[in-house]
């Protein structure tokens, strides 16, 4: 529930399985993920910028927990870095997921996931500054169907959301405001999705926070025996 709007924002289905939660995190929530967020970013295996294959950098700046993402795979140390073992992924921010995923409602699960068998276990967390978005992209590179959940903090963004099919359009752009869960499962775990900017300034006085921050929690359907995924 919104703490700073006068008429609360609505529960939104975006598309099938995909969900807006307004307000979600609430202001408590949203002062813990933060502080988490500034310890998370310190090194070693801390916030860094993101060089693609093509020789191109990430705009945005990045940071994993449980397993290190790189383009396309995983890993338990951060192999594109300074190769120091990536951060534990906290029980806490799977348990939000996981209660997300419930108040988002059925849609947006997937039925092959049993989410006491596999639980959340990865996090990217990811930091817009000044004039950073993304590129529309899938999150393709985990093994299970389960649904992928989206906390928002500090300035507010234009968030795209396609579909599996490519990334051009159908697509909807939704405004995502700080403390904002989006949840996408089901049919639209592959949709194609990105940020084409945030707006500068617009992150509420009390957070304490300039920019942009992005917590995508995420299943991999991986063993405990692997050491990560090879690029594909």
């Amino acid at each position: 529930m919104d703490d700073d709007t006068l008429f609360p924002r609505e529960r939104v289905e975006i598309a099938p399985g995909a969900v807006h939660l307004p307000g979600w995190l609430g202001r408590e929530r949203s002062a813990d993920l933060l502080a988490a967020c500034r310890a998370w970013a310190l090194p070693p295996a801390g916030l860094r910028t993101v060089l693609m294959p093509n020789g191109g950098r990430m705009s945005v700046e990045q940071v994993s927990l449980g397993w290190h993402w790189y383009p396309y795979g995983y890993a338990r140390t951060v192999v594109d870095g300074d190769g120091a073992p990536v951060k534990p992924f906290p029980a806490w921010l799977g348990a939000w997921a996981g209660q997300a995923v419930a108040d988002a409602g059925p849609g947006a699960e997937a039925a092959a996931h049993a989410p006491a068998a596999l639980p959340f276990d990865i996090a990217l967390v990811n930091f817009y500054g000044p004039g950073a978005r993304m590129g529309m992209h899938r999150d393709s590179d985990e093994r299970v169907p389960a649904p992928v959940v989206s906390f928002s903090l500090g300035d507010t963004c234009l968030f795209r959301f396609g579909t599996p099919e490519g990334r051009g359009r159908p697509w909807q752009d939704i405004e995502l405001r700080s403390g904002d869960a989006f949840v996408f499962g089901g049919p639209s775990r592959l949709a194609y999705h990105g940020v084409p900017r945030t707006r500068p300034g617009s992150a509420p006085a009390g957070l304490g926070l300039s920019g942009r921050l992005n917590v995508t929690v995420r299943v991999s359907g991986f063993s405990a025996a692997e050491d990560g995924v090879p690029q594909a």
